[in-house]
């Protein structure tokens, strides 16, 4: 079986202009014709971010009162 040479001659591959530029319509669009999404997302509620803060509220509180705790004596975890 003979193999074709890696690089084609441009003047017989089919689609070039002389320059060996493509012309407009020969080469497939980058990109898909659609766009957007088919749908809506949900929002989340403004019941959540309101949530998500207290907790890390209530954990940051809680481990910097853990490491006052510690620095004056109260508890020893080390």
């Amino acid at each position: 079986m003979t193999e074709r040479p890696p690089h084609p001659e441009p003047e017989r591959t089919p689609g070039l202009e002389p320059g060996g530029g493509v012309p407009p319509g020969e080469t497939p669009p980058a990109e898909g014709g659609m766009s957007g999404l088919s749908h809506r997302e949900p929002e989340p509620s403004a019941a959540t971010g309101r949530v998500t803060l207290v907790l890390v509220g209530v954990v940051t509180l809680l481990v910097v009162a853990m490491i006052v705790a510690q620095i004056v004596g109260i508890i020893d975890v080390l």
